[in-house]
């Protein structure tokens, strides 16, 4: 049963986001505040975490940062506010999708099974142009190497985590070295065409994706710009 942990302070809304995933199946723990969401990380493990951006001790976009540098969960931010500053704040956070308030519970559910789907499939993807190692690794010929079962790149036998969004990016390219991706193409293959994500959001990626992996982001050797189409990868 998927374990879904929900961090909401709004009682009513809690109560109503657990009723209605219990009854669609989902294994649910309910807190109040970001310093249970973190007690709950580490002893509920969930599978997947919807994280409403206010809360009493703490923003959502900073739990959602904390979250970050230690799992990989996907994480859905609810949220009133609905300004595309908030939103790409969020996501430049690492958060994996983004839902305004009030939403419509079908459309909640239907956006955590295409992330949770996106997440069970990735481990058993096999990047087109890369070599298996025996240590369970997708390396590329520049020597990036992708770490499929923990979701982390490999640069210089160093495992980089990374946001669902930046992994899936990574995933792409190295499956398609040398391949331009226009940012729809890249929005498609992160979210599909439902969820939110906008050419900015690609680019705050990229831009993330560049310090963790270049040695001068400034002056890329791996992640190229091709100016007015997007970018593609040089292994």
């Amino acid at each position: 049963m998927t374990r879904v942990l929900v961090i909401e302070d709004d009682p009513i809304i809690g109560e109503m986001l657990t009723l209605y995933l219990s009854e669609e199946q989902f294994n649910v723990q309910r807190v109040d505040t970001a310093k249970d969401g973190m007690h709950a990380l580490d002893h509920f493990d969930p599978d997947i975490i919807l994280l409403d951006l206010m809360l009493p001790d703490s923003s959502g976009s900073e739990l959602c940062d904390e979250f970050r540098q230690q799992t990989s969960t996907p994480i859905i931010v609810t949220s009133m506010k609905s300004a595309v500053g908030d939103r790409i704040k969020a996501i430049s956070a690492g958060a994996d999708d983004y839902l305004c308030k009030p939403f419509s519970l079908q459309e909640l559910k239907a956006r955590m099974n295409a992330v949770l789907r996106r997440t069970s499939g990735s481990a058993v993807e096999q990047p087109l142009s890369a070599d298996k190692r025996s240590d369970g690794t997708q390396a590329s010929k520049s020597g990036i190497s992708l770490d499929v079962e923990r979701r982390t790149i490999v640069v210089d036998d160093r495992h980089i985590d990374t946001t669902f969004s930046e992994y899936e990016i990574m995933k792409l390219f190295v499956q398609h070295p040398a391949r331009v991706f226009s940012r729809e193409e890249l929005i498609n293959a992160v979210r599909g065409i439902d969820s939110f994500i906008n050419d900015r959001a690609i680019d705050v990626h990229i831009t993330n994706l560049r310090r963790k992996i270049e040695k001068n982001p400034k002056e890329p050797r791996f992640i190229k710009t091709v100016w007015g189409v997007g970018y593609k990868y040089v292994n």
